[in-house]
């Protein structure tokens, strides 16, 4: 049994949207201890708006308005190496890949957004395109430089990285040991989720009932299995809120990452990076870091022991 891979999938089925158990649902409130995030500067909530207009762009198919945020001289290095330099190279490049890939929608999850000066900035960040490209799976990457002219924020230059996380399929017997149920604890309040086997053994389905400190219960799903057509695991959350996010999972030396975008049920975009780390057999290590929510940096969340429920002990016979 490949227990590495197993470690992975009790920290897919664990999160609902970027919280373990379903827990905080409601990101905005930081946890006892932690600070809420200061409220962004006027020149971080430009380079954001821009970030979101880009998406708005992408997402139409609109080459001419993502070059515009470009400089006029701007550069755009993709994955490839290719380097594209100027709006008309840049709008070009745009065109003959939407004219290559119809449909095509994307996510960006900004990472760090760092200010050199008054007029420079630097932004670290992910982009998920869907469909997913086609070839060895992995995370796309990307550092924009970002200059202010004449009062507004542009990119100077755009560097785009592919990492590849290689992740073979592994036997549907290693999803066994998930099925059954587990518990967590966080903040008083407390998730007991169920894992089934759903479609023929295909996925597996995680149920949990979470019942908040308050006494109030609220309820969701999450499925995962292999995409077999971009060779990974993903996984899909459903939250009581209406919310939704999706999840890439990669191996790291201590267990298993997971790149999520969503959105929660009013529409707002959600990002987080997973980090698992497997204790033993029955219990592992969660926490959600580089947490946005409608594009603001938000606290990482404590480190959360996720434990199999112990089954309850067989009554004993009464001696008369």
């Amino acid at each position: 049994m490949n227990h590495r891979f197993l470690t992975f999938i009790v920290v897919a089925m664990l999160g609902a949207i970027h919280s373990p158990a379903g827990f905080a649902q409601q990101p905005t409130i930081a946890p006892t201890g932690q600070k809420s995030a200061a409220p962004p500067t006027p020149s971080e909530a430009a380079i954001r708006a821009e970030s979101e207009a880009f998406v708005a762009a992408f997402n139409k198919a609109d080459a001419k308005a993502i070059a515009a945020f470009w400089t006029e001289e701007g550069e755009y290095i993709d994955a490839s190496g290719r380097q594209m330099v100027g709006r008309e190279a840049i709008e070009q490049d745009y065109s003959e890949f939407f004219a290559a890939n119809p449909n095509v929608k994307i996510q960006i999850a900004i990472d760090s957004l760092r200010f050199l000066s008054d007029s420079i900035a630097i932004e670290d960040g992910r982009a998920i395109v869907d469909p997913l490209p086609l070839g060895a799976p992995g995370v796309s990457k990307y550092t924009a430089v970002h200059t202010k002219v004449d009062g507004k924020w542009l990119m100077a230059s755009v560097r785009e990285t592919w990492i590849e996380t290689p992740i073979t399929r592994q036997s549907m017997a290693d999803f066994e040991w998930l099925i059954g149920a587990w518990v967590a604890e966080e903040h008083g309040n407390q998730s007991e989720s169920v894992y089934s086997w759903v479609a023929d053994k295909s996925f597996v389905q995680r149920t949990y009932t979470t019942t908040h400190a308050d006494g109030t219960k609220t309820s969701g799903v999450q499925l995962i299995g292999w995409n077999p057509v971009q060779g990974r695991v993903q996984s899909w959350s459903f939250s009581p809120d209406g919310g939704h996010a999706s999840g890439l999972w990669s191996p790291n030396e201590r267990g298993w990452t997971a790149e999520m975008i969503g959105m929660t049920g009013d529409g707002t975009p959600t990002t987080s990076l997973i980090r698992i780390a497997r204790l033993d057999d029955n219990a592992c290590v969660w926490q959600s870091i580089q947490r946005t929510l409608g594009g603001v940096a938000i606290p990482d969340t404590d480190e959360v022991v996720i434990k199999r429920q112990s089954p309850p002990a067989a009554s004993q016979p009464t001696e008369r």
